[in-house]
């Protein structure tokens, strides 16, 4: 698969040599939203991570900017796909550098566009903390819609949290 791309951010693979970029992850505001376990973000999670990426477990791809291909800003994927179903979901994150300026909000919608033209997608959702007001705009900007808050839904920090769901339909 080729690239997806517009004039604020570039989709590309993961490569070995971004594990570096995957370090994002454990910002402390990712971490806050995203990481469920109490332990920190560590190198060898992110080499765990990218190996997943590398076997295909998961349609993960880095955000970069374009002309700065090789340094990853965040990243987003496409998982928990059921073809059978016609229906997947959508994560992302962004470095502390790579927020503010949009990357997240055209990276979704180029995700989701294609996951709804080109692979056949009916359904498209994504689920965020209650908290995390910025990655609901992302959500409400590219075109999804609030379905409603799925309570105690997941085990988060040694405890349970709250779930929202967005849902984006062809």
């Amino acid at each position: 698969m080729e690239n997806l791309a517009d004039e604020v951010v570039i989709l590309r693979p993961w490569r070995e040599d971004d594990v570096a970029g995957m370090l994002g992850f454990a910002d402390p505001l990712v971490q806050r939203f995203s990481w469920p376990l109490e332990r920190a973000y560590t190198e060898a999670d992110a080499r765990a991570y990218l190996d997943s990426l590398l076997r295909g477990d998961e349609l993960g791809f880095a955000l970069a900017e374009p002309g700065r291909e090789d340094r990853a800003l965040g990243g987003a994927s496409l998982y928990d796909h059921e073809p059978a179903q016609a229906r997947a979901r959508i994560g992302y994150w962004l470095t502390a550098e790579g927020r503010g300026r949009g990357i997240a909000t055209h990276a979704v919608r180029l995700l989701s566009d294609w996951a709804l033209t080109g692979l056949g997608v009916a359904r498209l959702e994504i689920t965020c903390a209650p908290g995390n007001v910025a990655s609901q705009r992302v959500a409400e900007r590219c075109g999804f819609v609030r379905e409603g808050l799925l309570r105690s839904h997941m085990r988060f920090k040694g405890g349970r949290r709250d779930t929202l769901v967005y849902g984006r339909v062809a």
